[in-house]
């Protein structure tokens, strides 16, 4: 059975009560509004609520949904048995108002049009290949509760995907030590228009000078 975290909910109140609560709040805002993003994706990706964004890995996933938790909104993660906590933490998600649902089973697109329902970002790993009709279905709910869905995989429309290129981590110079710094291109699509580009560097997901060739040899060399 799926599990969610319902940490700082009144203990006094009924749950279902404060969760219809939330989603009448929900459905007050309007569609396309603006939605809290990290610094170093804000100029290349402006997130609107009613939109869906597709993802190639869990690191983006997790920064996607970062600034609304970061801004005291509700996220959630769906379909992702591996998430990992500490560096959800790392990005400053804020734990205590994030829903977990690991397994979605067979039902995963009513699961996930009920996370939908009531938190502001919903993550989603989809576990079958996703129809137009799917789509369009969530599609409706998004704009109806003023929420967004990131999806890590594939999905029929997005308002962008971004894809990860020149990956590379920096740390100790020789021998053991720990990894400090991943350094990553990130290629923003929207439609047919030409891809933009923007470098990022992890944990804190901060825009960096773009590396150039010999740079990036340097970073690659030193971590073996």
């Amino acid at each position: 059975m799926p599990s969610a975290r319902t940490a700082e909910l009144d203990p006094g109140r009924s749950v279902v009560e404060q969760l219809r609560e939330r989603v009448a709040a929900m459905e007050r805002r309007p569609s396309a509004e603006p939605v809290p993003t990290l610094p170093g994706l804000a100029d290349v990706l402006p997130m609107h609520s009613g939109a869906t964004y597709a993802v190639d890995s869990a690191s983006l996933a997790l920064a996607l949904a970062a600034g609304a938790s970061q801004e005291g909104a509700w996220v959630g993660f769906a379909g992702c048995p591996d998430f990992g906590a500490e560096a959800a933490a790392g990005l400053g998600i804020e734990l205590s108002r994030t829903v977990l649902v690991p397994d979605l089973g067979e039902h995963w697109v009513e699961v996930t049009a009920a996370l939908v329902d009531v938190l502001r970002v919903v993550v989603l790993r989809p576990p079958a290949t996703v129809s137009e009709r799917t789509a369009a279905v969530l599609d409706s709910r998004l704009r109806n509760r003023a929420a967004v869905l990131v999806v890590h995989g594939r999905w029929p429309r997005v308002e962008a995907r971004l894809s990860t290129v020149d990956s590379a981590w920096a740390g100790p110079g020789a021998g053991p030590g720990q990894l400090e710094e991943r350094r990553a291109g990130v290629l923003v699509h929207r439609g047919s228009r030409p891809p933009r580009r923007v470098d990022l560097s992890w944990p804190h997901v901060d825009r960096v000078e773009r590396l150039d060739p010999v740079a990036l040899r340097d970073v690659r060399r030193a971590i073996g």
